[in-house]
């Protein structure tokens, strides 16, 4: 069975999982799920809870005892498994499999970790306790759905807030939901069920908002280029390094470039989904790449990323923040900015 985290406490209603997958990267979505889970089972009698952290040095034998022995202290159990890697090796599958051939109703066995891959998800292990329990994948709360969840974070803290604090608080806290349900949450102790407008939550709110590279792609797969500045920017003051950006860049460029060279050839869209393993949750993005971004653009921006590098490296009077926007403009304006250079100071 496989769920959204907003599905979660209908699931939890239905009736007894023995097993609980929780896998992602958003960390407020876990930490959330979690406790969510844990405090459910602990008010069903489940009251001993067994940690144990995996990683490629565990005693899997450690797991099999545990979960076949009698309790002294409670009849019913949870044992959670925090996979430091995904990737746990033949011992590790031979457990996880034996476990699932034996499960009861006296052990809850919670396993989380960083996203599971498609490969990951067809393994025998995860299959079988996919099969027998409850599979939560996370993604990012973006768009639409990070307002859907504002809303429902402010109705849980009784505030009271005019729309467009809802969209203040998606603009400055997308990507940080921790920090933001933290703002929430000072917010309800300032105003309690009083009236929020928007100048009121301006003269609290900090900018927090938290980025990665990831959403950098997705922002320019999509044309958002007032995004891309907003999170590179961000991702500047972060700390992030520019070779890590460039790298993550290019690395997209080229697979667009060999993506509308194999389109123009006659090979299909979905085929090339394929090929290049994107999610289904993607697949919009890249269409709408292929369908906005054109090949001439596509080189004027490969050839521009080329001397952001070497600049990067080379010399320190440029920012280089700066200069990647510029290619991320290329890329759908890439005829007007051909006739400014690089050189931004002399130009």
């Amino acid at each position: 069975m496989r769920i959204y985290h907003n599905q979660l406490a209908n699931t939890l209603n239905q009736g007894f999982k023995p097993v609980w997958l929780i896998f992602g990267d958003e960390p407020w979505q876990k930490n959330d799920s979690l406790n969510t889970i844990k405090n459910h089972y602990k008010q069903q009698g489940f009251d001993e809870l067994i940690r144990f952290s995996v990683d490629d040095k565990f005693d899997w034998s450690l797991l099999l005892q545990e979960y076949q022995a009698m309790s002294l202290f409670s009849s019913q159990r949870i044992i959670e498994l925090e996979l430091m890697t995904n990737k746990i090796g033949d011992k590790g599958s031979k457990a996880l499999a034996h476990i699932s051939e034996q499960l009861h109703q006296d052990v809850l066995l919670i396993l989380h970790g960083e996203k599971m891959d498609a490969a990951g998800q067809k393994r025998k292990w995860f299959k079988s306790l996919e099969t027998n329990g409850c599979f939560l994948p996370l993604y990012d709360i973006e768009g639409k759905q990070l307002n859907q969840w504002i809303q429902r974070q402010a109705r849980h803290n009784n505030l009271n807030v005019l729309p467009d604090v809802f969209l203040m608080l998606a603009e400055l806290f997308e990507g940080n939901l921790n920090a933001l349900e933290q703002e929430l949450q000072k917010l309800s102790i300032l105003f309690g069920q009083q009236l929020i407008t928007a100048d009121d939550a301006e003269k609290l709110l900090i900018k927090q908002a938290k980025f990665n590279p990831f959403q950098l792609i997705d922002a320019m797969l999509i044309g958002d280029i007032n995004k891309c500045i907003a999170m590179l920017d961000q991702l500047q003051q972060d700390g992030t390094a520019i070779n890590q950006l460039i790298w993550f860049i290019h690395k997209e460029i080229k697979q667009l470039v060999i993506m509308q060279e194999k389109l123009a050839q006659g090979d299909s869209f979905a085929n090339l989904c394929k090929e290049f393993r994107i999610w289904d949750k993607r697949k919009p993005l890249y269409q709408q790449a292929m369908n906005h971004i054109n090949s001439t653009n596509l080189a004027y921006a490969q050839a521009r990323l080329a001397d952001v590098d070497t600049l990067s490296k080379t010399n320190s009077e440029f920012n280089p923040f700066v200069l990647l926007a510029d290619v991320l403009v290329c890329l759908y304006h890439g005829e007007t900015m051909k006739h400014f250079s690089l050189n931004y100071e002399y130009a």
